[in-house]
């Protein structure tokens, strides 16, 4: 046994133990995306950097051994530093986006990926719940956004955007879906001032956490500009209805024809643990508040939506004038995470933002590539006229367009991981044109996207170790080297019994399990 110091902590190993090792004994988790566990150390990515204490060195700890007397720094600002720059490199030959574009344009930030594989596989009622966990009210939606998001699609590079608007619709008309389970009380009040599309969204998803709100609005019915600035023909008042019954069947409680002066608002303070502001266009009312303002509307954080009382925040058109409906809709949802965060005494940063890996759109010869794991054709219309909506078949015919832009591996990659921990910039050491995308999807179980990999060398080590007739290697030299199967063989041939492995190995989206997008 040998004795060494890890952030100035004691700890006695095996002799031959690495300095990863120590410090995963010690249950310090140094990032790593070269390592595994059956395998020999490779020492490729170099984001497992820590510090050599005696002379300021650093190293690669997953390859150098423990010695005796060591004193090793894992955690100070170069050592910080020098993984940034280590995942800033590997991010300058990635090409991949993390959240398709279309999500990240969709001011409620939807997971419409995942929505359109579920409409494609006829499951309305799963589609309804993914949904409904970004968009309180997607059959109002779907009938008056302008949809950012459709301008945003890679779709629409190759012939047409997909209809996103137009199938959020028929999940919202169409969709059945269970209460949600909510959980116990937590005790907490909240108070959401305006009944409009914010403070509808605001009150749902504050409700689902468990704390009580009460949902206040100077007029009779909720709804707000929904219900007074629309036509029939465009949104029915039967769909707002439905949709904000089921908003208020979570428990929360409207009362309606409120007019709330600085009095009543004073005394909601003292009733309420917070407060959220959802009026629309407040004028004069800012002052009557007496909360900070521009003549464009109330001042408040961008990210929080926490105002200058640090118990009130505000969303919507409060803010400032804007007739995007989704937009306030998401601030609703946003400012829920941002109470609960003032709730439970803890940063109040509003709803979790990661890294997200963009290229920009696709190029002609791109085309055929996404094309692969979607289908031939322009954009499927209403048979009976748009404003009819889609039926059930259209709309798995419209869904089945969706390209799959999404990453398989959004949730377990690490190197959106650690970019995100370090705040990495992508394009930091961008020096030429990005590689073409290209998709090999000519195996069973499994898709390889050359681009997204950062050559950490596990695909070909495993696929040796459990002899693979091909396997996996690298093929090249220098800079132009990519990993792939010998002699331009098929992936079938590379991956015959090692697939589900290889794809638990790797640390990117590079190689990913077909199923991952389809569910």
């Amino acid at each position: 046994m040998i004795t060494l110091k890890i952030n100035n902590k004691e700890i006695q190993v095996p002799e031959g133990t690495s300095v990863m090792k120590a410090a995963q004994q010690m249950g310090i988790e140094i990032p790593n995306m070269c390592w595994h566990d059956e395998l020999e150390h490779f020492t490729s990515c170099m984001i497992c950097m820590v510090k050599d204490q005696s002379n300021g060195k650093l190293f690669p700890s997953c390859s150098v051994k423990a010695l005796e007397g060591m004193e090793v720094i894992t955690n100070d600002e170069e050592v910080s530093e020098s993984r940034k720059t280590a995942l800033e490199l590997l991010l300058s030959e990635h090409v991949g986006d993390c959240e398709a574009p279309c999500q990240i344009a969709c001011p409620a930030h939807m997971d419409i990926p995942k929505m359109n594989r579920l409409i494609a596989a006829g499951k309305l009622d799963e589609a309804l719940q993914v949904v409904k966990k970004d968009i309180a009210l997607p059959a109002v939606l779907g009938r008056i956004c302008p949809a950012p998001c459709e301008g945003a699609c890679h779709r629409k590079t190759v012939d047409e955007p997909i209809s996103i608007c137009l199938l959020k619709r028929i999940v919202g008309d169409d969709g059945n879906m269970a209460d949600w389970n909510t959980p116990n009380p937590t005790g907490k009040k909240v108070a959401v001032i305006g009944a409009g599309p914010a403070g509808l969204a605001a009150a749902y998803y504050l409700q689902l956490k468990g704390i009580q709100v009460t949902l206040f609005d100077k007029n009779e019915k909720a709804g707000g500009l929904l219900r007074t600035s629309l036509s029939e023909e465009i949104l029915p008042m039967e769909v707002l209805d439905k949709e904000i019954e089921l908003i208020l069947r979570t428990g929360v409680e409207f009362v309606g024809s409120s007019n709330i002066g600085a009095s009543e608002f004073e005394s909601y303070k003292k009733d309420f643990d917070a407060i959220i502001l959802a009026t629309g266009k407040l004028e004069e009312n800012s002052e009557l508040y007496g909360l900070k303002a521009t003549p464009k509307g109330i001042l408040a954080d961008k990210n929080s939506y926490q105002t200058s009382d640090k118990k009130v925040f505000a969303i919507g058109n409060v803010l400032r004038s804007s007739r995007l409906a989704v937009r306030s809709v998401g601030q609703g949802k946003e400012a829920a995470f941002s109470v609960m965060q003032f709730l439970n005494n803890v940063e109040i940063k509003g709803e979790p933002r990661l890294f997200n890996s963009r290229f920009g759109k696709l190029v002609q010869e791109e085309y055929a590539e996404y094309l692969k794991e979607s289908v031939e054709g322009k954009r499927t219309y209403p048979e009976k006229g748009g404003r009819s909506g889609f039926s059930k078949e259209e709309a798995i015919a419209e869904a089945k367009r969706c390209l799959h832009c999404d990453c398989r591996a959004i949730d377990d990659c690490k190197l959106r991981e650690y970019s995100n921990t370090y705040t990495a910039d992508q394009k930091r050491f961008k020096t030429s044109d990005r590689r073409n995308i290209s998709k090999q999807i000519n195996h069973g179980s499994v898709v390889y996207e050359p681009q997204k990999c950062i050559k950490c060398g596990i695909c070909v080590r495993l696929t040796e170790k459990y002899g693979e007739e091909f396997g996996f290697t690298y093929v090249g030299r220098g800079f132009d080297v990519v990993i792939g199967v010998p002699f331009n063989e098929a992936l079938e041939k590379g991956l015959t019994e090692t697939a589900a492995k290889v794809v638990d190995g790797c640390p990117t989206g590079a190689i990913s399990l077909k199923k991952n997008n389809e569910h």
